[in-house]
């Protein structure tokens, strides 16, 4: 009977590792007397994880080094919202310092989940939209951060310069997404003014992707933009497999789409968002600022990101009073 209840309690204990595992995680612990930091996203992305790099690398340039004075514990949801709202219940029970969360989704779970425990964001497009703070300059809550605000006016003006005679543009984002429903709206509203009918692709999951692209190549558009959208990001090649095909090119506003065969767009630098964030949490954890008084920050210069060799398989010249930081 003792060995049958031993064997049981082993097999819990390893169903729990197997759990805890399964969400993804990774960190290095200082001293049990450090403080522990709290790394929330939603899912494995080139610009996530380039942030996440950041943040760590940016607390290291304010003394806060990881494994020698604070302990981080890295959590991927691997695109399971039950998982992330899990990371979040433990955060807030092991009382967490501080939480980075990454992209508009993990820092609208954490937020819901405390009110206390700092919040430092990045890769959110509009705090404010996501009910996440009251005011840019003064957020009033217990979020701060830093957002991946991208100039959707000059988006729209890289693909006029572009494709000059270019009238029908279709546009492919997640529903689900408050980050890019803000940007897709933002996006309309100038197009509109330049006289551009914007015709909308949205995706519930990577599965749509292949029949909405077709949809919209089939309805006449001759250019697609993709918003900075973690659902389209990691499935970039399945949309590229049918526009390529009908020489439909992909604007982007993230430099990591270029891979998928994206055409060319502005984009922010993730790691250096990151790197930003991690100053901000260094503040807060120096007792110099709290997150409800601290202004939401956003990158100074945005690059003009190309796919050279995708220029060259659609057939498309890029005028020469385009400026170009070619990648």
């Amino acid at each position: 009977m003792f060995k049958r209840s031993m064997g049981v309690a082993v097999a819990m204990l390893i169903m729990a590792g197997v759990m805890v595992g399964g969400c993804g995680s990774s960190g290095s612990s200082a001293g049990s007397d450090s403080p522990r930091i709290g790394v929330i996203q939603p899912v494995e992305h080139p610009a996530l994880d380039a942030s996440v790099k950041g943040f760590v690398d940016g607390l290291a340039e304010r003394g806060y080094k990881e494994g020698q004075n604070i302990t981080i514990d890295r959590q991927n949801a691997q695109g399971d919202h039950a998982n992330m709202e899990s990371i979040a219940n433990r955060f807030v029970a092991d009382n967490d310092k501080l939480v980075f969360a990454v992209a508009t989704s993990a820092a609208q779970v954490m937020a819901n989940k405390t009110k206390d425990i700092p919040i430092v964001g990045a890769a959110i497009f509009d705090y404010k939209k996501a009910d996440l703070i009251k005011d840019m300059k003064a957020p009033g809550t217990n979020v701060t951060g830093v957002t991946n605000f991208n100039p959707l006016e000059k988006q729209v003006d890289l693909i006029l310069k572009v494709m000059p005679s270019v009238k029908e543009i279709g546009v492919v984002y997640a529903s689900s997404e408050v980050n890019s429903q803000a940007q897709i709206e933002a996006f309309k509203a100038y197009a509109a003014k330049k006289g551009l009918n914007v015709t909308e692709g949205t995706i519930t999951s990577v599965n749509d992707i292949q029949q909405v692209a077709q949809n919209l190549v089939n309805q006449g558009v001759k250019a697609i933009f993709v918003p900075t959208d973690n659902l389209v990001a990691s499935a970039m090649p399945n949309l590229t497999a049918v526009t390529d095909a009908a020489k439909v090119p992909v604007f982007i506003a993230d430099d990591n789409l270029l891979s998928g065969g994206g055409l060319m767009g502005y984009t922010v630098d993730y790691y250096k968002l990151g790197v930003q964030a991690g100053h901000m949490a260094a503040d807060i954890l120096d007792g110099k600022k709290k997150p409800q008084d601290m202004p939401i920050q956003m990158q100074d210069m945005m690059k003009l990101a190309i796919n050279n060799s995708q220029l060259r398989k659609l057939g498309i010249t890029v005028p020469a009073d385009v400026p170009k930081e070619a990648k």
